[in-house]
């Protein structure tokens, strides 16, 4: 059968780290108050000549050597962010050009939080359609733009960064590796519980952040245990086979609660949360290369990524290392 196979991954960060007591300086806030609420000590803010297109080329290029290939052989590349480094044209194309490529599709997908498991379907639909060979997914964003740093209760809760894959179509055996099912979902009517106040076609503006915290804690919880039951379902597995969880790094307390409804072990999960808090598309990439580049995360593995954001929108994803 056709899969889309894992041939590497990388990540990239903003030089800027800047910790709890730092961010206090500059809002009405404190470590232990974030701590406490998020499970966050740090993140990374991009600064001067660091953008979303930056970050995202930096973490594809880091992917490629990861695959041990060049741009030369990707034909397609799928950029999932909520901060485009321009409204049009697609951040995915300057990408595309940064790294040399030309003439293969490359484009974006606006799907907030989700958005690295909405490119990753949508890549590995492409794939296996035969519409490509190769493919690089990225999550890349720069939230720092879009905070309202007079909000202490969202500013302290994100971070910049991306992270990507390179996938590849292969032809595998049922116990093989590769991606064995997705499941994405989306549900509208929530969309002013987790939002930008902004845009193109209605103020202008780009906007900021807004958030109804509680709102979304609950309505995270219960979505992603059903989405991992539901792919866990389709691929023919029950939690116990997992080896990883990989989730969306949003807050402590929502991968603590998500765990426990599906009866996950802690220890199980990869978080990230602590050191990069949520980066929003960029999470789910930029985790799992981190527990792939410190060893955990090994060929054979049995891996779940998931992830909840705005719209709302949610999915998840089996992968086979």
């Amino acid at each position: 059968m056709i899969r889309s196979v894992l041939k590497g991954c990388g990540s990239a960060l903003p030089a800027n780290c800047v910790s709890n007591a730092a961010l206090a300086e500059r809002v009405d806030t404190s470590d232990e108050w974030i701590r406490e609420r998020t499970g966050i000590t740090q993140r990374y803010l991009a600064g001067e000549g660091e953008t979303t297109g930056s970050l995202g080329t930096a973490a594809a290029q880091a992917a490629l050597d990861d695959a041990g290939l060049t741009i030369a052989d990707i034909d397609l590349i799928v950029l999932a962010t909520a901060t485009p480094d321009n409204t049009f044209p697609a951040t995915a194309t300057r990408i595309q050009h940064a790294l040399g490529g030309k003439g293969f599709p490359a484009f974006d997908v606006a799907a907030v939080c989700s958005g690295f498991l909405y490119a990753l379907g949508t890549a590995d639909a492409m794939l296996r359609a035969g519409m490509a060979k190769r493919a690089i997914v990225i999550g890349a964003e720069t939230f720092s733009r879009i905070l309202d740093w007079e909000d202490r209760t969202t500013c302290v809760l994100f971070g910049d960064g991306a992270g990507a894959f390179v996938i590849e179509a292969q032809d595998v055996a049922e116990d093989g590796p590769g991606i064995l099912a997705t499941r994405l979902h989306a549900q509208g009517e929530h969309g002013d519980l987790l939002y930008v106040d902004g845009g193109p076609s209605t103020t202008g503006e780009v906007g900021k952040l807004r958030m109804k915290g509680r709102e979304v804690f609950r309505h995270a919880v219960v979505n992603l245990a059903e989405v991992l039951g539901e792919v866990l379902d389709e691929a023919g597995f029950v939690p116990a086979d997992i080896d990883w969880v990989v989730p969306h790094q949003a807050n402590q307390r929502i991968l603590d609660a998500t765990a426990k409804k599906l009866g996950l072990s802690g220890d199980k999960l990869v978080v990230t949360v602590d050191q990069h808090a949520n980066t929003s598309a960029a999470s789910v990439p930029l985790a799992f290369d981190v527990a792939k580049r410190d060893g955990r995360i090994k060929p054979g593995d049995l891996v779940m990524l998931e992830a909840m954001g705005g719209g709302f929108t949610w999915g998840a994803s089996l992968l086979r290392v």
